[in-house]
């Protein structure tokens, strides 16, 4: 779980309308990233031993982030004010807790997106259907890479893979994503979710 969160991994199928033919250039998907304001969708995870999870993913640039499994499945992730905290699958209402700026995700969730100007976008590669940038933290490299994929001549994010320290991969297919809708900051409050938790246990 840590891995998977630290490295951070979602995917997407990609349809046969997606193919275009020329590689999306680091401005353009830094712009499309900066213009995104509110995205929410359903996943299915594919974890690396085969096994499936589904859930509903939340974010709100910039800065936060909710990615919740659907029960009985407690696991939940939450990034806001320049944290990254992670709830464990027991429910125990104290998080595991990192610097948001340590991890992958603030190449999606930062103020302003300058691809070409990030450390931690170490690839720019395109295959004829979609262009793939490759994220790694420089710093940490042991803590493995994220594949960030993207299709359309107007650019939309179709696919994250992750890849653990052991190679292992993760996907997650997003379905039904929507942008643009009204998220309600409580669905960030890291403090709120710990009392909630609390309050469970009691």
């Amino acid at each position: 779980m840590k891995k998977f969160i630290l490295s951070f991994g979602l995917a997407a199928t990609l349809s046969a309308t997606a193919a275009f033919a020329d590689k999306l250039s680091l401005n353009t998907l830094s712009g499309y990233l900066n213009g995104l304001s509110t995205v929410q969708s359903q996943y299915t995870q594919i974890n690396a031993d085969g096994t499936l999870s589904t859930g509903k993913i939340f974010i709100k640039r910039p800065g936060r982030i909710r990615f919740e499994y659907d029960p009985p499945n407690n696991a939940l992730v939450m990034a806001s004010a320049g944290s990254l905290a992670i709830f464990d699958p027991k429910g125990n209402e104290t998080p595991e807790s990192y610097p948001l700026n340590k991890t992958p995700l603030s190449i999606i969730l930062g103020q302003s997106i300058n691809l070409s100007r990030d450390r931690m976008v170490v690839g720019h590669k395109y295959d004829g259907t979609a262009t793939t940038l490759t994220v790694q933290d420089p710093d940490y490299p042991e803590r493995g890479r994220l594949d960030l994929v993207f299709t359309g001549a107007t650019p939309e994010l179709r696919q994250w893979v992750v890849y653990n320290d052991s190679g292992e991969q993760t996907t997650v297919i997003l379905n039904d994503t929507k942008q643009g809708a009204a998220l309600s900051d409580q669905m960030f409050n890291i403090p709120l979710e710990i009392d909630r938790r609390k309050e469970q246990r009691r």
